[in-house]
């Protein structure tokens, strides 16, 4: 099966810039108290029998804060190099590469799916299949959190960290992504809009999503 386009892409630009990146977005969620706040709420939602996947997981910046929550959690990364300064930074967690196109895990097994910022990276037409491929691997009534810009067109960097790139980064509208996840059998439960830190990097409003896998009638 061919790969899509949009991961080779994706891949290769983080791999180009895995290290800067680190250095950069690392410690990304120190000044960031509301961001913060809906992971620990996702976590105090998730069930702490089972396993949560940090999908698109970077440096595991996420990953170390779920597990900090007592989350038994996996980070899960499209980049080989991304996943490296994962686990240099974080010795003590596992993570391995993958894309959330095709998760290697069975039907129902985690109870819960962080996508930080990740599925920013996925073309319009092709989030409802990762949309059903999260809702596959959850048990039903698991949860999913995703964080996302805000906006109407996308964002294209074709140089980055001194490293020429082709990464392309999805605004998308709250209401449109919530609809989006109850067409494909998700319950939207609570939601956070915030305006962008002035950090010189934020440029548009960013949206956090909380939904739960419905359970078969």
């Amino acid at each position: 099966m061919t790969e899509p386009d949009f991961l080779q892409r994706t891949r290769h630009g983080y791999d180009l810039t895995a290290g800067p990146y680190a250095e950069r977005f690392h410690e990304h969620l120190r000044d960031k108290p509301l961001d913060r706040a809906m992971l620990s709420g996702f976590a105090g939602l998730v069930d702490r029998g089972g396993v949560v996947a940090d999908v698109g997981c970077g440096t595991g910046a996420t990953t170390q804060m779920l597990s900090d929550h007592g989350i038994d959690v996996v980070g899960i990364d499209l980049s080989p190099n991304m996943i490296a300064e994962a686990r240099r930074r974080n010795p003590d967690l596992p993570f391995r590469v993958g894309s959330m196109t095709d998760l290697g895990f069975d039907d129902g097994q985690l109870h819960g799916i962080c996508a930080w910022y990740s599925v920013i990276h996925v073309p319009d037409e092709l989030l409802p299949q990762v949309f059903a491929e999260f809702r596959r691997v959850l048990r039903p009534n698991g949860w999913l959190l995703l964080a996302f810009q805000v906006g109407e067109q996308p964002r294209e960097f074709r140089e980055l960290f001194g490293e020429r790139v082709s990464l392309t980064f999805y605004r998308r509208q709250p209401d449109a992504v919530a609809l989006l996840l109850e067409e494909t059998g998700f319950l939207p439960y609570a939601g956070l809009v915030r305006e962008p830190n002035d950090d010189g990097f934020e440029s548009t409003p960013h949206a956090f999503l909380m939904a739960q896998n419905c359970a078969p009638a």
